[in-house]
C-alpha cells in the first residue's frame, strides 16, 4: 500500500524522479564576495548565441523555453549562474544522460567585443532503457523491474512499464507522462495498472485493476493534482479463519472517483528534514461518475521541523481523516482508514487498532494521529562527516485514535468520540536515513492507553518506510 492510513491499493509511482540518493538536504555554505567576482559582475556582456549540440530526436522548440533565461544575463557571473540553472532544467526533463556547458567569446563578422556564445553539449538517453531497483514501502520491500521509453515523440514524453514483486504486494502497470513545454511542473499522466495485495491484519486479499488520469500543476507556492480513477476491486479472504464481517465484504465492486490534492512542502528533505514544513490535504469523491462505491473522503497531513542546539531537531506532525458515506450503503473495508504500527502509532502492531471482528481489523471512518520527535546525533558522534551522519537517535511521543461514527449525532459528538480512549506511546530508538528514498527505525516502545482488541508490540519494534508520523 502506498499510504500509512488507507486500505486502498495504490499502483507504483510511475513518474517523477528516479530512485537514487538526492542531496537536496545538504545546505549550501555562505560564500563571501571575492574581489575578482565583483569585477566580473560589473563587466557587461551580451549573450549573442546559444548552441545545443548532440540533438537527435529531441525537438528544438522544447528546449527554447529551458534556455531562454541565458539570453537575459548581463554579466559573466550572471551568465554562469543562468547557464547552470538551464543545465539543471535540461537534466530535469529526463531525456538527457549528460549535459555540459561551454562559455566562449563570440566569433564571426557580427561578433561584439563583449559578446559570448554559450554551448550546451547534450547526450540523449537511448530510445529504450531498462532498470532494476529495490523499493522500500511502509514496512515492506519490493523488487521493481522497469522498461522506459524516454522522449517518445521528442518533447519529453515518457512511456513506462513497471513490474513489482513485494512481500505483501505485487503490481504491474503502464504509464504515459506528458509535460507542458517550458512548464515541466504542469503535466498530464495516464496510468493502467493491476495491483494485488495481502493484508493479514484483516485476513483480506485485494486485487485492483484500474485506469487513472492525472493533471498536476503549480499554483503560487502549492502543487495541485486533479485525478480521475476507475478501479475494479476484487476482495477475498486470505485465510479460512477470516471473520464473518470480512467474508460479508468479499466480492467485486467498481469505484469511480474524482480527487484533488494540494501540497506545500518547504522541508529541506522529505525523509529526515532539519527544517521547514509540510501541509497536505486530499479530497476524494466517489459515486458521481459511476461505480457502486459512494463516499466523500477527506484527509490531511501537517509537519513542522525546527533545528535546535547541538545539531538536534524538534519535529511535530499531525494527521487526520474523515470518511462520509453517501446514500444508504455503508462504507467498504477497502476505503476506510487504518492506524497503528512502526510508521504511525509506534508500540502497536501494524494497522491493529480500532474496530475489529474476531481478530480481523476492519478500519475506521475517522481518525487522528499526532507525533512529537526530538532527533539528536549519535552519542560521541562516531563516523562524523561520513557514514555516522546517516544515523540519528530520536525520542518520540505518539498519540491517536480511530473509530466509526454515527453521522446522525453531529460534529460535537464526533469530536468527543475521537477524544475518548486515546491510544498513545513513547520511547526512543535509532533512525537510519537511506539517501532521500526511505528510512529505517529500530525503537524501544512503551504503548499506553491500550484498548480491548488492540494488538501491541511492547519493547523493540522495527520499521521501514517513506512516510512516518
Amino acid at each position: 500500500m502506498g499510504t500509512v492510513h488507507a486500505r486502498s491499493l495504490d499502483p507504483l509511482p510511475m513518474r517523477g524522479p528516479e530512485l537514487g540518493v538526492q542531496a537536496d538536504d545538504i545546505e549550501a555554505p555562505d560564500i563571501e564576495q571575492d574581489p575578482k567576482q565583483e569585477v566580473l559582475e560589473n563587466k557587461d556582456v551580451v549573450v549573442q548565441r546559444v548552441h545545443i549540440d548532440g540533438l537527435g530526436r529531441t525537438k528544438e522548440d522544447l528546449l527554447t523555453y529551458e534556455i531562454a533565461e541565458v539570453f537575459r544575463a548581463r554579466n559573466l557571473i550572471d551568465v554562469m549562474r543562468k547557464s547552470h540553472e538551464a543545465r539543471q532544467k535540461l537534466l530535469r526533463l529526463g531525456i538527457f544522460r549528460k549535459v555540459e556547458v561551454v562559455i566562449d567569446t563570440s566569433r564571426g563578422e557580427d561578433a561584439l567585443p563583449n559578446g559570448l556564445d554559450v554551448t550546451f553539449e547534450v547526450t540523449e538517453l537511448r530510445r529504450m532503457t531498462g532498470s532494476y531497483n529495490t523499493m522500500v514501502g511502509n514496512n515492506e520491500g519490493s523488487m521493481v523491474l522497469g522498461l522506459k521509453l524516454p522522449n517518445v515523440f521528442g518533447r519529453a514524453e515518457k512511456l513506462t512499464f513497471q513490474f513489482s514483486y513485494g512481500t505483501k504486494e505485487t503490481s504491474y502497470g503502464l504509464s504515459f507522462f506528458k509535460p507542458q513545454p517550458g512548464r515541466f511542473e504542469r503535466n498530464v499522466s495516464i496510468n493502467l495498472y493491476k495491483v494485488t495485495g495481502q493484508f493479514p491484519w484483516s485476513s483480506l486479499r485485494e486485487t485492483d485493476r484500474g485506469v487513472s488520469a492525472e493533471l498536476s500543476f503549480p499554483v503560487w507556492k502549492t502543487n495541485q493534482t486533479l485525478k480521475w480513477e476507475g478501479v475494479w476491486r476484487e476482495l477475498g479472504c486470505l485465510a479460512r479463519t477470516a471473520s464473518f464481517a470480512v467474508r460479508e465484504e468479499s466480492g467485486h465492486s467498481l469505484k469511480s472517483s474524482l480527487s484533488h490534492a494540494m501540497v506545500i512542502d518547504t522541508r529541506n528533505s522529505s525523509i529526515l528534514p532539519r527544517k521547514g514544513g509540510l501541509f497536505k490535504i486530499h479530497q476524494e469523491l466517489a459515486g458521481y461518475t459511476g461505480g457502486d462505491a459512494s463516499f466523500l473522503k477527506e484527509d490531511f497531513e501537517i509537519q513542522l521541523n525546527r533545528s535546535l542546539f547541538w545539531d538536534s531537531v524538534l519535529s511535530a506532525s499531525l494527521w487526520g481523516g474523515l470518511l462520509l458515506p453517501i446514500g444508504d450503503k455503508p462504507t467498504s473495508i477497502a476505503d476506510r482508514f487504518y492506524l497503528g504500527g512502526p510508521t504511525s502509532i509506534r508500540g502497536f502492531s501494524m494497522y491493529s487498532m480500532g474496530p475489529q471482528s474476531e481478530g480481523d481489523y476492519l478500519g475506521g471512518e475517522a481518525y487522528w494521529a499526532g507525533g512529537l520527535h526530538l532527533y539528536t546525533p549519535l552519542p560521541f558522534r562516531p563516523g562524523r562527516g561520513g557514514f555516522g551522519d546517516l544515523f540519528r537517535t530520536h525520542f518520540f511521543l505518539n498519540a491517536g485514535n480511530l473509530c466509526n461514527l454515527n453521522y446522525g449525532e453531529g460534529p460535537q459528538a464526533h469530536l468527543k468520540k475521537l477524544a475518548e480512549c486515546i491510544r498513545w506511546s513513547y520511547g526512543l530508538g535509532i533512525v537510519l536515513r537511506l539517501g532521500n528514498i526511505a528510512r529505517l527505525e529500530l525503537n524501544y516502545c512503551i504503548p499506553m492507553g491500550v484498548q480491548s482488541g488492540d494488538r501491541i508490540c511492547d519493547g523493540v519494534q522495527f520499521g521501514a518506510g517513506i512516510r512516518f508520523l
